[in-house]
């Protein structure tokens, strides 16, 4: 299936025409039998996914080692997460165990994103109507990172929580939020940091669920015109960098787009729950195989043109560093290659 994701086969019989045809070429990947569409649709409906979710985890581990010095935007030692999800829309007559809606199948990949290096460290795969919030008591907080997210994420039972853990949270405010000021900071709004404030919640529930101080920041983000408030249990970072944080946001939602792109996760080779979970994971793993390459081999592509690469030389027999680095290349904008900030945008 990894093969199916490098070289962006549309199907079961697909994959099997083309392996088919380079079969002089698989002995020395491995593979010495007959590949048939069959042995390819058992082993997405029996082999458990989560094998490849396992074999996922040791990539992520090996990843973040490597890039766990990465230069980072803003001038700050800790880590940064971006949380967020995507929902993969699916056509609920063929996946029936994917109810969404009345007449809509659809799955959630919630990704917990380390912007230093842009390495998916957390990844659960729901039903679509599992709420974002949920997702918040999975997690094992680090303590002293960041955790950078939107407003779906405001449960106050949860990002205490994350206070009590010794995290940081960053997190756009709702603007049904009920509170009382304690004490205001000087605003540069040279920055756009319209108002820095101290307060406590002063909501029946909320009050209960979230006791402690809380930092409430209002900027003006001139580029889109727009007024945003953030809540954070961070006192020592200025008022501008904790919306510079907030702004980093969107790089996750840069990943989603450049994994649906690039990879294999929006049409399936099978239809079960299995086999959607099998097809995700390998995806990811692909990702991460190629993040790792480019950072021990030093390579100056981008992952984009590395999977390009790859897939036309897959099977090669030809050591990857030699493939990678033996071209020449010509830099160039390519509409459809939108790249993350890990991968020389």
């Amino acid at each position: 299936m990894a093969f199916a994701q490098l070289t962006y086969r549309e199907s079961l019989r697909d994959i099997e025409t083309c392996m088919r045809a380079l079969r002089n070429k698989l002995y020395h990947m491995g593979i010495r039998g007959k590949i048939s569409r069959s042995t390819l649709a058992d082993a997405n409906e029996k082999r458990d996914w989560r094998i490849y979710a396992d074999f996922a985890q040791i990539l992520i581990l090996e990843a973040k080692k490597l890039y766990f010095n990465e230069p980072f935007s803003i001038d700050i030692d800790e880590t940064v997460y971006a949380l967020d999800s995507t929902t993969i829309d699916l056509c609920l007559s063929l996946f029936s165990w994917a109810k969404f809606r009345k007449k809509k199948g659809a799955i959630k990949m919630h990704t917990l994103l380390n912007l230093r290096g842009s390495i998916p460290e957390f990844i659960r795969i729901t039903e679509a109507k599992v709420h974002d919030v949920n997702i918040l008591d999975e997690l094992i907080p680090e303590p002293g990172s960041f955790y950078v997210m939107d407003r779906a994420y405001i449960g106050f039972e949860r990002l205490y929580l994350l206070n009590q853990c010794g995290a940081f949270f960053v997190v756009r405010a709702k603007r049904n939020l009920v509170f009382s000021r304690n004490s205001s900071k000087t605003a540069d709004k040279s920055n756009g940091v319209l108002c820095d404030q101290t307060i406590v919640l002063t909501g029946v529930k909320t009050s209960m669920l979230y006791p402690e101080k809380l930092r409430r920041l209002k900027y003006f983000d001139a580029k889109t015109n727009k007024t945003f408030v953030y809540l954070t249990n961070n006192i020592s970072l200025s008022a501008f960098e904790i919306a510079e944080l907030y702004h980093c946001l969107w790089r996750i939602e840069l990943f989603f787009r450049w994994i649906k792109q690039h990879l294999r996760i929006k049409a399936f080779y099978g239809t079960s729950e299995n086999a959607v979970k099998t097809q995700i994971w390998i995806a990811v793993s692909t990702y991460l195989l190629a993040a790792i390459a480019k950072k021990m081999l030093k390579i100056e592509l981008s992952l984009y043109t590395i999977l390009q690469i790859v897939s036309v030389t897959i099977v090669e027999k030809m050591p990857i560093y030699q493939v990678l680095t033996d071209c020449e290349f010509t830099k160039y904008n390519h509409d459809n290659s939108i790249q993350l900030d890990l991968f020389n945008l």
